[in-house]
């Protein structure tokens, strides 16, 4: 017996080593290394193993199946885009072709068609057992009934023999009887079929006044039939319809917009009926009038049909089919992470140490605000912040997080622990079905009690992993790092499990996190990008706006020139500031993304017009049943569109039955004269967040008498909204400006930083009072003065028209052309008109 190392026998049969042990060992041959020795047995065993495998029925046969593996090894280089060395990234492929003898399939289909022949066979069969048999038993039948007949017959015979005179008179009188009535049927058949049809009916005909259809009168023209050798005149029509057995229920289309006229059409009725209708549900409408989607689904149900709710978007269809046959090869991104949790327990405090850098500095407060976007590199790869408000009228924006991201990092204070909008964010994730981890902040201090935070989390049915659960808990300390470190890892060991892939290649798609308008440089939105890859230059249509992409920045403000899948960066060249929340994409030409723009405005405004029209008629009506009904008029202005939605939605919440708040516009940017315009014509209040008014604009203000108020924290614009409607007479805080000062000129010093040269222009500044520092009337810093200073002197207050030298404490990016605006809180009672 011939015996061969392990080695050899891989080089002979040119496999590699550990494949040929792997083989030996599934085929039964006892554990080897590299350097045993196999004999002839060994190898029959493994050729026996390799022909069972492979499809082999019987020692010598022909395999029926071929299965092939191929394993084939590259290396790509990868950039990061940020101007960083490129990373090479080794990448196994492993194909597998499994092949089958031709006489194997055409044997396999012959069985097949044999096996349905049988059963077609088999079927045919039983129908015709089954036709025998109901034959037999209609034989059966008449036999029977034949018998019964001859036994009723000898019956009778029999009777007659017995007593022969009664039953001789009796059955020819039945017969007769019988003949007699059979007679008159016959007699009264034939009046009917030769009853001729009425005169008066055709001669109203002739002069055009019966009242038949088309049809109905060609069936009263029509000549005489012969029908069995006889003569029969037609009938005479009825009617040339047939009334409805029941109502007729038809399946009406709505869209989102329609007038009155084309419902009344679409469902066969007049139009008179459909307005009637709409007056029993307290709606007067005219027969040109739009109606939204709503009411006209809830009238055509009224009226007896179903609805079908319709979405014009067949210009937007063309979009979405042209941009899904772009696909290619999909790879690794980086996860997108959304940081949620209660007031002050922590997220801006945690993103700050992971991107060491001040955020909540730069926040009213300490509070965040507006949605923020950041993408970090760590070690092990990249990760994608998403940094949401906390605070309760910020709910719709962390709605909107939750929908575009993939894990969600839920902050909680183990001083303080569930709160309310803890709550709110554990039911975001569950509807967006995204995997929590939960980052139990401030262990640091000495109230801390993470044990705690875990029993009531546990309570609303998230579970620790150690006590048997699903949620991993990460104890940390975002003031000393500590626990930082576990917390990424846990993170980039979540999206290894959730295998997150998107194509780079094509067209890129994504999500608006936030815009604006920013006066230098005009719009200026935020963008998450999810598939594919953004180029300077690209056509990009978000929501109802659209534009060349002029410029990309990242979240530190420097431009870059693409953007792939999870990148957040900033975009300047849309034609307005969309909407948070809307989808962007990449189309192929400028004339298309207008057309499909167009279309959506055009659409949003028919809607809007039909839900105005329907909420002037519904407070009408209310009005007029329930008596006047006072009315809080707002124009709102915000700095941001996602400041402006939160704001209006938190507003509306507010109403009550005797007070209500109307929101009549909204927008981003400073208060204009048009805004004072508008609010003068509809008795309306300005609010201004984080936004001021022009000097001009608050000249006509205070000459007209409008109200323009400023907030930069929205909890207190809604508690003083909300006071004002309950109508409490307590006295509150106030923020009154008193002093305005123009910087005319920045000196900088080594040792004291930069110091501004100012003119008071109104008021009087005071050295230790709050300013505000303001850029093209926005607010661009919030604090305190550092130093006032009149030539060498220290001094409290300037007053107006005189010049000073500010210092700005913990500021220096102070320029030429702002304003410090110096304010105080006082005391005042509330006058409720």
């Amino acid at each position: 017996m011939a015996e061969v190392s392990v080695n050899e026998f891989a080089k002979t049969v040119g496999i590699p080593v550990e494949r040929l042990l792997e083989q030996l060992q599934e085929a039964g041959v006892a554990t080897m290394q590299a350097d045993s020795l196999i004999g002839d047995e060994d190898k029959q065993k493994l050729l026996s193993y390799l022909r069972s495998k492979h499809g082999a029925s019987e020692q010598g046969a022909a395999p029926r199946r071929v299965t092939l593996k191929r394993k084939s090894v590259s290396e790509v280089k990868l950039g990061s885009g940020r101007g960083a060395s490129a990373k090479t990234v080794t990448v196994e492929v492993r194909k597998k072709r499994t092949y089958v003898k031709r006489s194997v399939v055409v044997e396999e289909e012959s069985r097949r068609l044999e096996q349905e022949k049988a059963e077609q066979e088999a079927a045919e069969e039983a129908l015709r057992r089954e036709e025998e048999a109901r034959k037999q038993e209609e034989a059966r039948r008449l036999a029977e009934e034949a018998a019964a007949r001859k036994a009723e017959e000898e019956k009778l015979a029999a009777k007659s023999a017995v007593a022969p005179a009664p039953v001789v008179e009796e059955a020819p009188a039945r017969k007769k009887e019988e003949k007699k009535a059979h007679r008159r049927e016959e007699v009264e058949e034939k009046k009917q079929k030769a009853k001729p049809a009425p005169r008066q009916p055709e001669k109203k005909e002739k002069h055009g006044k019966l009242g038949l259809s088309g049809d109905a009168r060609r069936t009263a023209r029509a000549p005489r039939r012969k029908k069995a050798g006889r003569t029969v005149k037609a009938a005479a029509p009825q009617h040339g319809f047939e009334k409805p057995v029941g109502p007729v229920v038809r399946e009406i289309a709505v869209p989102e917009a329609i007038t009155v006229a084309e419902l009344a059409q679409r469902m066969s009725v007049k139009a008179g009926e459909v307005i009637k209708v709409l007056m029993k549900m307290g709606t007067m409408v005219t027969i040109n009038q739009m109606l939204d989607q709503d009411t006209a689904a809830i009238l055509v149900e009224e009226m007896g049909h179903k609805a079908v709710l319709q979405k014009e978007s067949s210009v937007e269809d063309e979009i979405a089919i042209g941009t899904a046959s772009d696909t290619g090869e999909e790879f690794t991104r980086p996860p997108v992470v959304t940081i949620m949790g209660h007031v002050d327990h922590g997220k801006t405090s945690l993103l700050d140490y992971i991107r060491k850098s001040k955020v909540t500095a730069g926040e009213a407060g300490g509070i965040t605000q507006h949605i923020g976007a950041y993408h970090v590199d760590i070690e092990g790869g990249t990760i994608t912040f998403l940094d949401t408000p906390g605070h309760a009228a910020f709910t719709a924006m962390r709605a909107r997080g939750a929908k575009v991201t993939d894990i969600i990092i839920l902050v909680v204070a183990a001083d303080d622990g569930v709160m309310p909008q803890t709550k709110e964010a554990i039911e975001h994730a569950r509807a967006a079905e995204v995997p929590l981890i939960i980052a139990v902040n401030k262990i640091d201090k000495p109230e801390a009690d993470p044990d705690r935070v875990k029993t009531e989390l546990s309570q609303l049915d998230v579970i620790p992993e150690e006590w048997g659960g699903d949620t991993m808990f990460v104890n940390l300390s975002a003031k000393t790092g500590q626990g930082v470190d576990e917390l990424l890892e846990g993170i980039l060991l979540q999206s290894e499990v959730l295998e997150l892939k998107a194509t780079q290649d094509g067209p890129a798609h994504g999500v608006i996190i936030e815009s604006r308008l920013d006066r230098g440089r005009g719009v200026v939105a935020s963008l998450l990008v999810q598939q594919g890859t953004l180029h300077k230059g690209d056509i990009l249509l978000a929501g109802q706006e659209y534009g060349r992409v002029r410029a990309m920045l990242d979240e530190n403000g420097k431009p870059v020139a693409e953007a792939g899948p999870s990148i957040p960066v900033e975009i300047l060249g849309l034609s307005g500031t969309p909407n948070a929340g809307d989808e962007a994409l990449v189309v192929a030409s400028e004339r298309k993304a207008r057309e499909v723009a167009l279309f959506r405005q055009g659409k949003f405004r028919e809607i809007k017009l039909a839900r105005q029209q329907a909420a002037k008629l519904e407070n009408m009506f209310a009005q007029m049943e329930e008596g006047e009904v006072s009315t809080l008029n707002v124009v709102l202005k915000a700095d941001v569109q996602g400041s402006v939605e939160a704001i209006t939605d938190a507003l509306n919440k507010l109403s009550t039955d005797e007070v209500r708040v109307n929101t009549i516009s909204s927008g981003v940017g400073g208060i204009t004269e048009s805004d004072v315009n508008l609010a003068l014509a509809s008795g309306a209040v300005i609010i201004g967040f984080n936004v001021r008014a022009e000097a001009g604009t608050r000249s006509i203000a205070q000459e007209e008498g409008v109200d323009i108020r400023y907030y930069s924290v929205i909890y207190d614009l809604i508690d003083e909204i909300k006071q004002a409607m309950s109508g409490m007479l307590a006295p509150e805080f106030k923020e009154e400006i008193i002093g305005l000062a123009e910087v005319r000129d920045v000196f900088r010093a080594p040792k004291i930083g930069a110091i501004a040269g100012c003119m008071v222009t109104e008021g009087v500044v005071k050295r230790s009072n709050p300013i505000r520092v303001l850029r093209d009337n926005v607010v661009i810093y919030e604090g305190e003065l550092e130093s006032l200073r009149r030539f060498k002197d220290d001094v409290n207050e300037v007053k107006q028209g005189m010049e000073c030298g500010i210092g700005v404490k913990n500021y220096d990016d102070v320029k030429i052309g702002d304003q410090i605006e110096v304010y105080e809180r006082v005391q005042v009672s509330r006058k409720i008109d």
